[in-house]
């Protein structure tokens, strides 16, 4: 999807514009980006409200503003100097004549269709057929089942310790379900299945991943037997959103996008505005892992863009919140600090707006100052300041954030800023307390056993060092 402004023409003839003079003018020195930026700060207003009145996406607006976008074609800047009230001169052009451009009722950059659903039963949809790996799969599904009831588990690596293997057994236990193998699941009202999610929600945010090893597969297995229409949808849509995050908290991408698709699917058939947003959001995610940095910036701010959020009160305004936060984050891996603050601030004028925390019943975990506070800490540790990340951190208690999963999250990214200052002794501190929080998850995350091994090779080992390393199954030997 181009993030490319439309070339301006006039009898067929493409114009160009000299290099704007904006020297000693009203907007100030500089790019006719910076100048865009600086007026709109100063009319209080938001990227997306300028898209709106200039036809272009939050996301094109942002990459013009910071050059990413060259703003060299008259048209263009026409549209923005009349949005901003900026007189054309201080873009280098001529006062306007004969009236001014016409402004687009629509942006450009339409969020990305969606195929149209295919709501069958997984695996049992033609093609070719699963079936033929069904022994490794049912070998894998054992291993989950061991896992989650806590009994010895043996299999490729017995050497690993249970709890480092429960990411595995989580991911086995998706796979099947999402392939429509493994046991049947047994018919269920839909009042049982909403009730197994709520327990399933609860589950992530506890980061009790041998409980969660069984119920969410069987609950996706379940939903895709359900007959409960619209409702049904929704359901499913809200257990693919928490595998989703999960299978991208496991580094398993491939899964992940299967997930993300068709939570984004079930969002949509079932009619629900907020979890169509929030499996844009995730989708954003994984394309930003990919290295997709224009497409996740695209899909995260197109996304909060989207009329029907801001007709849903506070929980549509909760949901622009995170999209744009991911969007900084995004920005962030493009090393563009300045931009990335810049759309952190607009993400915490929505939680100030709001108040209190927003309870999602599509992200578990809601949005909050305390949200996006998290939020920064790793988007600094990221855009290459891990001193400003560790100042973020120090802003924070942990106990402000609404979940266990979260305050893992917050000594893990914390973590992670201590590795690149170098600061090997508060990394160890800050994973070890990672642990207290959430040991089934930091025990899984291959984000945490990369820190850990990081640590083994870069220095010398520490007893706390070790035994850390042994319980994430790192060799440190």
């Amino acid at each position: 999807m181009g993030l490319r402004a439309p070339l301006g023409t006039r009898d067929g003839v493409m114009d160009t514009v000299r290099k704007p003079q904006v020297a000693g003018t009203a907007a100030g020195a500089g790019t006719p980006g910076e100048v865009v930026r600086r007026t709109r700060r100063a009319r209080d207003m938001t990227l997306a409200e300028l898209g709106n009145l200039t036809g272009y996406s939050a996301a094109q607006v942002s990459r013009l503003e910071r050059g990413k976008s060259a703003m060299t074609d008259v048209f263009v800047l026409q549209r923005f100097a009349q949005a901003l009230g900026i007189p054309p001169q201080d873009f280098g052009l001529a006062p306007a004549e004969g009236g001014q451009p016409e402004l687009p009722s629509q942006r450009t950059g339409p969020y990305p269709g969606r195929p149209t659903p295919r709501l069958g039963y997984p695996g049992h949809n033609g093609g070719e057929d699963p079936v033929r790996t069904r022994r490794q799969l049912l070998a894998d599904l054992a291993v989950t089942a061991a896992a989650a009831m806590g009994a010895p588990v043996t299999g490729s690596d017995s050497g690993k310790p249970e709890e480092a293997q429960l990411g595995e057994a989580l991911v086995a236990g998706l796979r099947d379900a999402m392939l429509g193998l493994g046991p049947a699941a047994a018919d269920a009202p839909l009042n049982h299945l909403a009730a197994e999610l709520r327990r399933a929600s609860a589950e992530f945010n506890d980061c009790a991943y041998s409980h969660l090893a069984l119920r969410l597969p069987r609950l996706i297995s379940a939903g895709h037997r359900s007959t409960g229409g619209s409702d049904s949808f929704r359901v499913l849509a809200q257990a693919y959103l928490l595998a989703t995050r999960i299978l991208i908290k496991l580094d398993e991408p491939q899964l992940g996008w299967m997930a993300a698709d068709r939570a984004r699917q079930f969002a949509d058939a079932g009619g629900a505005p907020v979890a169509v947003a929030e499996a844009a959001r995730q989708q954003a995610v994984l394309a930003r892992k990919a290295g997709w940095h224009d497409q996740a910036l695209t899909l995260a701010l197109n996304a909060a863009d989207e009329p029907a959020l801001r007709e849903l009160g506070s929980t549509g305004s909760a949901q622009r919140g995170l999209l744009i936060q991911c969007a900084a984050y995004t920005v962030a891996h493009q090393r563009d600090q300045s931009g990335m603050r810049e759309l952190t601030r607009e993400a915490a004028a929505i939680a100030r707006n709001l108040g209190a925390v927003t309870h999602l019943r599509d992200t578990n975990g809601g949005f909050s100052q305390a949200t996006v506070q998290l939020h920064l800490i790793s988007a600094e540790t990221t855009a290459g300041d891990p001193s400003a990340a560790i100042t973020a951190a120090d802003a924070l208690a942990p106990q402000a954030l609404p979940t266990t999963e979260r305050r893992a999250l917050y000594f893990t990214d914390r973590a992670k800023a201590f590795a690149q200052w170098g600061r090997r002794d508060e990394c160890i501190r800050a994973l070890l307390q990672a642990e207290y929080w959430a040991p089934q998850e930091t025990h899984a995350r291959p984000a945490v056993k990369a820190l850990v091994s990081g640590l083994l090779v870069s220095g010398r080992t520490t007893p706390a060092l070790r035994g850390l390393a042994a319980r994430t199954g790192v060799p440190h030997n």
